[in-house]
């Protein structure tokens, strides 16, 4: 049951949202890619999967949370789960309307027989989610046994009395796309509805009191015409069933949509005041309190792992208390799920103290929402001693001398106009470069990495353990380089690269080698299924303590003849794919950073590099919910992408990579980036992300993803030939590369060389067809 009957006593409650899935050391993980690879049975995973939930609802009942979420656990995604909820299955899965077991669940996440779902960027985070795919006369269908009941049960069976968490049903069909004929997946929502009215009936039926639907889309700019649906959507579902709705918002401020959002029939409503503040004055002077609903504060950033100010976050909840005549209708919550956070900070024994104190994890607030609660419901002084050890340590942060580096601040202030470009345009640069690399049409290459298979995990934790010396790490990573390049030569691969088996993660190998990162052993969060990652802390000025990359490229280039890419990531990719200090502005951290990637790029190039991809997969998830922000953000990030890129002669050329991304909103920003070649995700989309490259003319050269990565399956030869055909009637032939969509570090040795087997040859058929129109 609750911790306590706050509604007959008439305090704040506490809410947590969502908690994160994979467990203190990736339990969900390990158990998922056992079931993947026939280790572990259904039953068995799905035994590892209770155990989770449960330690997740007991970890949060311990801490004295109120309202605790279930369903919020998802073996994949949320957004798939959804899907399978309603029975939004797409034919090609061969789906007979009955119960979706476990392959076919899958199978639409990682593909089989037919390719996996599309998958892109859950809102402006580093988490993937898999899209649904709608028809214009889909029908839906409530799942037999739907998993939300199951969970509340399941918890309720253990004592625990939850809430049930759904992704909303407008922002279910606005994250989803239309197949087949043109049309907008909201206009399906009068068919979707009733699968919802029927779920809220069941789950009042199954004891359920609350239910928790997340709608981050009303956070988002709405016409008024999509607010009218809101209206109606929320009267109608409120009226389904004797079940009180906890309607959350998170990402962004409501603004023009705050007036929509108090007028809804639910009994509680959340507000992200952690991304955006301000609504809470537009909150306080121009709106009387909804009394109809409770009010949940989003004071705890669930994005961050910094320690919250709890005497300015008190401040702001006694603005709240005034304003509302009380604290009985206000609930203590972070600003979004805990997801996005690490579990637990306590197993961080490794990491620097002075750090570690100024940190929190999904576990610590749990803490500090806690300490918000009683303090706003027993007063300050019963928390006393915590409000005086936060205030320290976010002293002693503010004035430590590790975070500011003069030296940092003094460069950035050098840099001109001139260091932001390239010395000659592109047409005169693809000349200079074809000059030297000598690439046929069709040239193929791939995104960088080459699978980190067991041997290299284990020689890895190894070399940490101290128990294999570092001469002996170094021959084996040696070997495996070279071993990568033999087997891209015999494969006829273009424009080779070095296969990053020294590496551990895209972002966490560059900010090991930087000042002003931290890093942690355990501070995994979910990037998409079974993918976890690992992010570093930016708690100081950045700059680069010595070159990074340039003995291992240097090594992989003198094994070959043919051209060898140098391998970096980008500012913004490494802003966006860390906890970011969040005492300066974002801008300033981000080119910090591009100084010490720029430093970089020219040693990389008087190694003897011909070519040097940065990776930006992270610029368009970066870019802000709000679309008169964009502006601003895209000219900093562009900015920054330019100023690591623009130090190297016109000979050498630079390549970027995005993927997962609707690219058609920041076609010009692309441009603007000036990359001599971009590779991009889209063989889910079979190539329907070139249209806007199509559409905008992009002028420069374009490696549009042939084949997933993501998933296991290998695609054919006549595949890979036909996405080309389909890309060469939207660009020019010259334009075009033959790449994979990403990086192959997941994939197992035997798919790779098959894949890229049969990627090789379907370029070396393009290069024989005389017209490349299908």
């Amino acid at each position: 049951m609750w911790t306590n009957e706050r509604q007959a006593i008439g305090l704040a409650w506490s809410a947590t949202l969502g908690f994160p899935r994979i467990g203190a050391r990736r339990e969900l993980k390990r158990a998922v890619e056992a079931y993947w690879n026939h280790s572990i049975s259904r039953e068995q995973l799905l035994e590892e999967a209770a155990k989770l939930r449960l330690e997740r609802w007991t970890i949060q009942r311990d801490s004295g949370i109120d309202l605790i979420p279930s369903n919020d656990f998802s073996l994949y995604d949320h957004v798939l789960d959804t899907a399978v909820l309603v029975g939004a299955i797409p034919e090609q899965f061969g789906w007979d309307g009955g119960d979706i077991d476990l392959d076919l669940y899958f199978a639409m996440a990682r593909g089989g027989a037919v390719p996996a779902l599309e998958m892109t960027k859950w809102f402006d985070t580093n988490y993937h989610y898999i899209v649904p795919e709608f028809t214009a006369h889909m029908n839906f269908r409530l799942a037999s046994s739907p998993k939300p009941i199951d969970e509340f049960r399941e918890a309720l069976g253990h004592g625990i009395e939850t809430v049930p968490v759904v992704l909303g049903p407008i922002t279910f069909l606005l994250l989803g796309k239309a197949k087949g004929t043109k049309f907008d997946p909201l206009s399906l929502l009068p068919q979707l509805l009733p699968m919802y009215e029927d779920l809220l009936t069941k789950l009042a039926e199954a004891g359920a009191r609350w239910v928790q639907l997340d709608e981050p889309c009303l956070a988002l700019d709405r016409t008024e015409e999509e607010l009218e649906l809101y209206r109606n959507a929320y009267t109608r579902l409120t009226a389904a069933a004797p079940i009180s709705i906890f309607l959350t918002t998170y990402f962004a401020g409501l603004r023009d949509n705050l007036a929509t959002a108090l007028s809804l029939p639910v009994a509680a409503l959340h507000l992200d005041l952690v991304r955006a503040p301000e609504q809470l004055d537009e909150l306080l002077a121009n709106h009387a309190h909804p009394g109809d609903k409770r009010l949940s504060l989003g004071v705890v950033d669930g994005r961050n792992v910094w320690k919250n100010d709890l005497e300015q976050t008190l401040q702001l909840l006694e603005r709240v208390e005034l304003w509302s005549g009380g604290n009985e209708n206000l609930i203590v919550a972070p600003s979004c799920s805990l997801l996005h956070v690490p579990w637990d900070l306590d197993a961080e024994t490794d990491l620097d103290a002075d750090v570690k104190d100024t940190l929190a994890f999904a576990k610590q607030k749990l803490s500090e929402i806690r300490t918000l609660q009683t303090a706003l419901n027993e007063g300050t002084d019963q928390v006393a001693q915590a409000i005086a050890d936060n205030r320290r340590a976010l002293a002693r942060r503010r004035s430590s001398p590790r975070i500011h580096n003069p030296e940092v601040t003094a460069r950035l202030a050098r840099v001109g106009e001139g260091d932001y470009h390239r010395r000659s345009p592109f047409p005169v640069r693809k000349r200079a470069q074809q000059a030297r690399l000598k690439l046929p049409k069709f040239p193929t290459t791939t995104i960088g990495s080459f699978p980190q298979t067991e041997d290299i995990r284990k020689a890895r934790a190894a070399f940490r353990r101290g128990d294999l010396s570092e001469a002996a790490y170094t021959q084996m990573l040696k070997d495996k380089t070279a071993a990568c390049v033999r087997l891209q030569e015999q494969l006829g691969i273009d424009v080779l690269v070095h296969g990053e088996f020294e590496r551990t993660d895209m972002v966490e190998y560059f900010g090991e080698q930087l000042d002003g990162f931290a890093h942690t052993r355990n501070g995994w969060v979910q990037s998409y299924g079974s993918r976890c990652v690992k992010p570093p802390i930016i708690y100081g000025d950045v700059a680069r303590k010595r070159p990074m990359t340039v003995e291992w490229s240097r090594f992989a280039q003198s094994l070959t003849e043919r051209p060898m890419k140098g391998m970096l990531t980008g500012p913004v990719t490494i802003l966006q794919w860390s906890f970011v200090r969040d005492d300066q502005p974002r801008e300033t951290t981000c080119r910090q950073i591009a100084l010490a990637i720029r430093d970089e790029v020219v040693d990389l190039e008087e190694a003897g590099l011909p070519i040097i991809q940065i990776d930006e997969p992270a610029l368009r998830e970066g870019l802000p919910l709000h679309r008169e922000a964009w502006t601003d953000y895209l000219a900093w990030a562009v900015d920054c992408f330019r100023l690591a890129a623009s130090g190297v002669r016109d000979e050498t050329q630079i390549h970027t990579h995005m993927c997962y991304a609707q690219f058609n909103d920041i076609m010009s920003a692309i441009a603007a980036m000036d990359a001599d070649v971009i590779s991009i995700e889209t063989s889910r989309s079979d190539m329907e992300l070139l249209e806007a490259f199509q559409a905008s003319a992009y002028p420069n050269d374009i490696g549009p993803g042939v084949y997933d990565i993501h998933s296991p399956r290998v695609p054919t030869v006549a595949e890979m030939v036909n996405l080309l055909k389909r890309a060469c009637e939207r660009l020019a032939p010259e334009q075009l590369w033959v790449n994979p969509d990403c990086g192959l570090k997941t994939r197992g040795e035997k798919e790779t060389v098959e894949a890229l087997t049969a990627m090789v040859e379907a370029a070396r058929q393009m290069r024989k067809v005389s017209s490349y129109r299908t």
